[in-house]
C-alpha cells in the first residue's frame, strides 16, 4: 500500500512524518514501535509541520517540543502516540473485515429466543443492513456485537444464548485472571478465606472452547468450573 501521513499535535503544533502504510500499521498494532523499526517504514527523514505544503519542522521547534532532535526518535514517537491518515480504501477493507467478524460472532452466539434456533449468518448480515447498522473499524468486534444487538432487536427478536459458569480461582492466579472476566456479565463474586476467587460468570455458548483454553493457560488446568442451571 501507498506511504501516508502520521501526525501528532503537541503543545498546539502539528508534527508529520511520511511512513509505509501497512508495516506502519502493523508496528502499531504489535506496540513496537522503536527508533530502529521506524527506520525502515519513513518514506522520508524529514518530520514536518505540514507535509502537503512541503513545510520542514525547525530545529528548534523539534528541541523545544521533543527535547531532541533526532529524526528516528521523534517519528517512533509520532507513529507510537499519533495517528496515521489511513486511505479510504484501507478502511473500508477494515471496515468489511470487522463487519464479518460481527456477524460470525452474532451467528454463533445469538438465538430466536421464540424458537431457541440459531439465526444464519445471511439473515443477520440482513438484519444489519435494515437497522442501518455503522460499523467502526477501530472498536474490536466483540464490543461493537454486544451494543449492535440492541439494534436488530428492532428487526428481529434475538437474544445471545449462554452458559452460567461458577469459576473458582485459586489466590495464586487471581490476578491474571481479571482480565479473561471483564468482557463477560459477572453475576457474582466471593473471595474465600484463602484467597482464592469464586464468581459466577454468564458465558456466550459459542465462546466456551476459546474461554476454557485461555482460563487453562492462564491457571494451569487449576480452576475448577460448574456449568449450572439457567
Amino acid at each position: 500500500m501507498s506511504d501516508v501521513i502520521a501526525r501528532i499535535k503537541l503543545k498546539g503544533k502539528h508534527f508529520e512524518v511520511m511512513v509505509d502504510c501497512d508495516k506502519a500499521i502493523d508496528l502499531k498494532k504489535k506496540k513496537s514501535v522503536n527508533a530502529v523499526s521506524v527506520r525502515d517504514i519513513l518514506a522520508i527523514d524529514v518530520v514536518y509541520v505540514d507535509y502537503k505544503k512541503g513545510f520542514k519542522a525547525s530545529s528548534s521547534d523539534l528541541k523545544e517540543i521533543f527535547g531532541i532532535e533526532d529524526i528516528h526518535e521523534i517519528a517512533a514517537r509520532i507513529l507510537a502516540e499519533g495517528e496515521i491518515l489511513l486511505p479510504q480504501e484501507y478502511r473500508e477493507k477494515e471496515r468489511e473485515a470487522k463487519l464479518k467478524q460481527i456477524v460470525d460472532f452474532l451467528a454463533k452466539n445469538c438465538i430466536d429466543p421464540r424458537t431457541k434456533a440459531p439465526y444464519t449468518a445471511e439473515r443477520i448480515n440482513s438484519a444489519l443492513k435494515q437497522a442501518g447498522v455503522r460499523i467502526d473499524e477501530t472498536r474490536s468486534a466483540n464490543e461493537q456485537a454486544m451494543i449492535i444487538i440492541k439494534e436488530i432487536e428492532k428487526i428481529i427478536p434475538i437474544r445471545i444464548a449462554t452458559k452460567k459458569l461458577k469459576i473458582t480461582i485459586s489466590a495464586a492466579h487471581v490476578g491474571k485472571i481479571y482480565g479473561l472476566f471483564k468482557n463477560f456479565k459477572k453475576e457474582k463474586e466471593d473471595w474465600l478465606p484463602d484467597g482464592s476467587l469464586c464468581c459466577i460468570i454468564d458465558l456466550p455458548a459459542g465462546m466456551q472452547l476459546e474461554f476454557y483454553d485461555r482460563l487453562n493457560a492462564i491457571t494451569h488446568g487449576s480452576a475448577i468450573t460448574e456449568e449450572l442451571e439457567t
